[in-house]
This record gives structure tokens, C-alpha cells and sequence, in this order.
């Protein structure tokens, strides 16, 4: 990889790792260190999301007019702020304001990041997505890893920890990002190669492929929040929890050369691997209804890690191959967006659904919303081939 990548891969890295200190047992904190229900606790998360949904077009947008590099250190200045005022108040109302903000940050930073990666690295195609992907789930690994074992001593430390990772990818952004340009006008792909393939035909293929993935979602968030209150109700430990997202991060990490040759039938069709994907996010959540012990949890969390793994780097790579030059940011931000706005309306819905009528119930929903999903991942493309039928589409 380019030096450029590399430099995207440690700030990501570093990022997420302070960031999963504290999202993976904000329902926690919410619903028993806070005293608030789990459809309380789907609000403010849904808050957080909605911040981030803003944070996501606002960062395309200012990547496509002032480049990444503006982009990310605004997103990032955010941060530090409101995990400042974060570890002074983090009683309520006040953890929920800080927390909006954090997600308004975060919003800014990820499309910045991922359309930087696909113009600095043109030709590295998934490459480059998938770097910054596995970089995004080492600090995801890292940071929860930390965070379970520092919450038993006190939540305090959570936010110091966070703080301080936020500051550090803060210094490395303001002095390593700033000569990052912009090569896409060298890359070249089947849409760029056909113009009889519209500007509209390629935003209306990527927002039908934007909710399907918007639906993976909705049901991936379940393990941030119902799903998380759930293995406490099972005597599941607040380590043992975040030890299922160590597994998750490195299973991710690690894991990589034995997916990378597994995925050589399918490396140019992104289509067919988020399909899979799909049929096997379905697998997991029927495992997870039927989990009773830490083990049952453990094996649903490694079969939902193989889903995402085919899922999450294929749609930004599918994003930057559809986008016109000058456009990388905006259609990263709906890419972005659409993934926030899965995990700004899952907490509601699940937190609703099981308040209201179990966890029986919510899995059955999830399995339904994931069979919508999989329809749309399979026609999404329908809008390019009326275009220009005689291009090829097997790279998407």
C-alpha cells in the first residue's frame, strides 16, 4: 500500500479504538448506570445516529469542496470537544448532548476517510476500502477489548481513555494529512468507460443498494444494544461482552488472508459477496435466538464477523466505482449515511419490540428485514444495465 494509505490505516486505527472504549456499552451505561429503559436508551442512541447521519453528508460534502483533510480535522476538533465535556459531565441530560456530538464528529470523519483512501489509492480498488475496513476493526478489537476491563473499575476511565485517542488522531491528522491529494481522474472502470450510464441511473443503483445495507444495519446494531442488554440478563459479564468484539475485531484482522482466498471466485463481483453476506447475517441472528450460554453467543458473533466481512468494505467499493470525479465525498456520505441511519433507527425498534414483545419476537423481525435486504442487493443493479445494456456488470 501506498504511504498514504498506511498514514489513513493508523488514523483510523487509533480513532476507533478510542471510540469503541465507550459505543459498545453506551446501553449499558444508559439503562443501568443511568437508570433509564432500553427504549429510552434506543433514543439517545437514535440521537447519536441522527448527529451522525448530518456528520455524514456534511463530511462528503465539505470532502468534495475543501478535500479530506479540512474535512477530517473539523470532525475530529468536534470530538475532542465533547469528550471533554464528557469525562467533566457525564451525568443526564448532559451524556446525551455530548454524545450527539460525538456522533456529528464521527459523521464528518468516516466518508472523509474512505473517499481519501479510494483517491489516494485509485488502482488498489476493494484494496484500499478494505484497508481502511480492517484498520476501522483493529481499533474495534483494541478499544473493547480495553473498554470492558476499564468499565469494571469505573466508567471514568472510559472517557479519559476515549479523550485521549481522540486528542492523539487529532495531532496525527493535523501533520500527516495535510499533502494527501486527490489521483481519481487515472482510475478508470466499467461505468466511466460507458457514458450512456447516467449520473442518475448510478445514485438511484446506489440508494437501492444503500437500504439494503441500511437494513444490514439494523439488525448488526442489535448487538449494540438489545442484544447487549440481553447477555447481561443471562449472566454474561461486562468482559465477556466486550471480549465477543476483541473476537469480532480480530477474527476481522486476522482473518484476512483465509477470507481474501476464499473470496478469489468472487473478488470481481461485489454483488455476489454482499449477497452472501446477506444469507449468512441471516444465519447469525438465528443462532443468536437460540443462545443461551456465553458459547452460543460466541459462535452467533464469529458467523455475523464472516457476514460483515463481505458486506462492509464491498459497498464503499461499489460507491467509488459509481461516483464521477468530484463526487467521491458525497456518495461516501450516503454510503455513511445510510449505514447511520441503520443504527439511528435499530436501537428504537429494538428496544421497542423487545419492551413491548420479547426478544422472540425481534429476531423473527431482523430475519424479515434481512430478506428484504437480499432482494434488494440482488436487483439494485437493474437501473445501470437499462443504461447501457451492453456493458459489462460483473465488477458490480
Amino acid at each position: 500500500m501506498p504511504k498514504a494509505v498506511w498514514l489513513l490505516v493508523i488514523g483510523m486505527v487509533i480513532n476507533v479504538t478510542g471510540a469503541s472504549f465507550l459505543w459498545p456499552l453506551n446501553t449499558i451505561y444508559i439503562h443501568e448506570h443511568l437508570g433509564k429503559s432500553l427504549s429510552v436508551a434506543g433514543v439517545v442512541l437514535m440521537l447519536n445516529a441522527a448527529a451522525s447521519v448530518v456528520g455524514n453528508l456534511l463530511g462528503g460534502a465539505l470532502f468534495d469542496r475543501f478535500g479530506g483533510y479540512r474535512s477530517i480535522l473539523l470532525g475530529t476538533f468536534i470530538n475532542v470537544i465533547a469528550m471533554i465535556g464528557m469525562t467533566l459531565w457525564h451525568g443526564w441530560p448532559h451524556y446525551v448532548i455530548f454524545l450527539t456530538m460525538v456522533g456529528l464528529g464521527a459523521g464528518i470523519i468516516f466518508p472523509a476517510m474512505y473517499a481519501l483512501a479510494g483517491a489516494v489509492w485509485p488502482e488498489g480498488g476493494r484494496r484500499a476500502f478494505n484497508a481502511v475496513y480492517v484498520a476501522q476493526n483493529a481499533g474495534v478489537a483494541i478499544g473493547s477489548a480495553l473498554g470492558g476491563f476499564v468499565a469494571s473499575y469505573s466508567f471514568n476511565y472510559i472517557f479519559i481513555a476515549n479523550l485521549a485517542m481522540f486528542a492523539a488522531f487529532l495531532l496525527l491528522a493535523a501533520f500527516s494529512y495535510r499533502r494527501m491529494t486527490s489521483v481519481k481522474g487515472a482510475q478508470t472502470n466499467v461505468l466511466a468507460e460507458h457514458s450512456a450510464v447516467k449520473s442518475r441511473s448510478k445514485l438511484t443503483a446506489l440508494f437501492i443498494l444503500c437500504v439494503a445495507y441500511m437494513l444490514c444495519w439494523i439488525g448488526y446494531v442489535q448487538w449494540q444494544s438489545t442484544i447487549a442488554s440481553y447477555t447481561q440478563e443471562v449472566n454474561i459479564s461486562l468482559k465477556q461482552y466486550s471480549l465477543l468484539w476483541t473476537v469480532n475485531g480480530a477474527l476481522i484482522v486476522l482473518g484476512q488472508p483465509l477470507v481474501n482466498y476464499l473470496l478469489r471466485p468472487l473478488q470481481d463481483n461485489m454483488k455476489k459477496q454482499i449477497v452472501v453476506g446477506i444469507v449468512i447475517f441471516m444465519a447469525s441472528f438465528g443462532v443468536t435466538a437460540f443462545a443461551e450460554d456465553f458459547k452460543g453467543f460466541m459462535a452467533a458473533m464469529l458467523i455475523l464477523t464472516i457476514g460483515e466481512m463481505l458486506v462492509w468494505p464491498a459497498v464503499p467499493t461499489i460507491a467509488d466505482q459509481l461516483s464521477p470525479k468530484g463526487r467521491e465525498g458525497f456518495y461516501q456520505g450516503i454510503v455513511n449515511s445510510m449505514a447511520t441511519a441503520g443504527r439511528m433507527f435499530g436501537p428504537v425498534l429494538g428496544g421497542v419490540m423487545v419492551d413491548v414483545y420479547g426478544m422472540t419476537a425481534l429476531f423473527m423481525i431482523l430475519i424479515a428485514l434481512l430478506i428484504i435486504a437480499f432482494v434488494l442487493a440482488l436487483v439494485y443493479d437493474r437501473p445501470l444495465k437499462k443504461e447501457a445494456p451492453s456493458a459489462s456488470m460483473s465488477s458490480y
